[in-house]
């Protein structure tokens, strides 16, 4: 049976039982708009800890102004049965007051990974997510969270925080899950009209486009940036934000490509904002 909890004294008190079980504990953080990625999580989640939770949190501070924080989607009860088909043992829903009290007044920060990419545009939105995770992984203290592999930067941003401030917990990566006609899974893909779903269908093509040519041993960063930008720019639609060719860990922009690489973009369709990337490594072996 799932628990839902809206206070941090009730999740606390859950964890606790929980440890006294001797179970292990994994927490998967989401905004909530489940969708099949999200699932992807819960059974990554379920296969390694006999509890999880999950919490559903539409957290205002890591929405830049002008951004779809009022309107980002919150169907509670559709997230709520697939967290109970899925096993889950607490959903965490708080409201904004119970994480943000009157006065709090602290804020996480990862300078070097964060004003790139996505950050150049969005330059509060990683200090938002950072402070909301170190938040939860203070309230839940899982073992182990779980992150997906679309949300490329977020997943090396918050490795680093755990790094550098010695945090207990495991980051666990899942692999980015796409749809039949080939789109990353996002909860912002509802907002997309047909035609502009089959706008944005490019972005996987170029960036699979890109994966073929590294795997045939194109070396050279810019040239595969370069490609995936003509593909991307003959798309109708379509308003490419930026390209990167970066190392995965360190967001280090690459000359060359070596053993690794990952391949990120940001486009808007419409006034959609969507990011998807591919990863490449051992490419050596």
């Amino acid at each position: 049976m799932t628990a839902v909890a809206g206070k941090i004294r009730e999740v606390r008190e859950a964890v606790r039982e929980a440890r006294r079980r001797g179970e292990r504990v994994g927490l998967v953080p989401t905004l909530g708009a489940l969708h099949d990625g999200h699932v992807s999580l819960l059974r990554a989640a379920r296969a390694e800890n006999g509890f999880v939770a999950v919490s559903i949190f539409v957290n205002p501070t890591q929405f830049e102004p002008g951004e779809d924080y009022e309107s980002y989607p919150r169907p509670t009860e559709k997230d709520l049965t697939i967290c109970r088909q899925e096993g889950v043992a607490l959903v965490f829903a708080p409201p904004p007051e119970e994480m943000y009290p009157a006065g709090f007044a602290t804020t996480v920060h990862v300078a070097g990974l964060t004003e790139k990419m996505c950050g150049a545009s969005r330059p509060g939105h990683f200090d938002g997510v950072c402070t909301v995770v170190a938040k939860l992984f203070g309230i839940v203290r899982p073992d182990a969270a779980y992150f997906g592999e679309k949300d490329a930067q977020q997943l090396a941003v918050v490795r680093r925080m755990v790094r550098d401030l010695n945090l207990a917990v495991e980051i666990r990566a899942c692999p980015l899950v796409r749809d039949a006609d080939g789109l990353a899974t996002s909860s912002r893909n509802q907002y997309l009209s047909a035609r502009q779903r089959a706008s944005a269908l490019v972005l996987g093509r170029a960036l699979a486009q890109a994966r073929e040519r590294i795997e045939a041993g194109e070396r050279d960063a810019a040239s595969v940036a370069d490609g995936v930008r003509r593909l991307v720019g003959n798309g109708p639609g379509v308003a490419l934000e930026y390209v990167a060719v970066v190392d995965p860990d360190t967001l280090a922009d690459l000359e060359r490509i070596e053993d690794r690489a990952l391949v990120a973009l940001a486009a808007r369709v419409g006034r959609t904002r969507l990011i998807d990337n591919v990863l490449l490594r051992n490419l050596r072996g």
